[in-house]
């Protein structure tokens, strides 16, 4: 793990970011719902007005995991972290890179005075289940998710 670096991204990261976002949208068998542009990307973590923040893994100068968050506002618990995606690319997992990443979230989140962090799991990954359950991470089975496209 020592020779693993987390860091803040930077727009130059922005490329890489997105191949390992498609890496994931594989993995969670839905390739074709990735339809955001690179300059949208960009835009939104990077322009004037940012909607979200990252943080990559990079050894050897290969960024190989990301954690992407945001904030959001809860009128019960007040401001609170949703992570998007912690994603590793595939042949760097069991090196530790996503409790790297996931333990800076935290920090983050303390350093931010938020309240907590939230984030979905897909029931059938059981290998996310199982390290968020390292984190005595509390699974909600009541809500369903929910969700809009608008059309341009």
């Amino acid at each position: 793990m020592s020779s693993i670096h987390i860091r803040r991204a930077e727009k130059k990261d922005c490329p890489r970011m997105m191949e390992l976002v498609r890496e994931l949208a594989l993995y969670e068998k839905a390739p074709e719902q990735v339809t955001v542009t690179m300059e949208h990307f960009e835009e939104s973590g990077f322009g004037p007005n940012p909607v979200w923040w990252a943080f990559v893994a990079e050894s050897e100068g290969v960024i190989t995991g990301l954690a992407l968050y945001y904030i959001r506002y809860s009128t019960w618990k007040g401001k609170r972290m949703f992570l998007e995606d912690i994603i590793v690319t595939e042949r760097a997992r069991g090196q530790g890179i996503g409790k790297l990443l996931f333990d800076r979230l935290l920090v983050e989140a303390k350093e931010k005075k938020l309240s907590g962090m939230v984030w979905q799991v897909l029931d059938w990954n059981e290998p996310a289940i199982n390290f968020y359950k390292k984190y005595n991470a509390k699974f909600d089975p009541e809500w369903l998710n929910v969700s809009i496209d608008i059309e341009s």
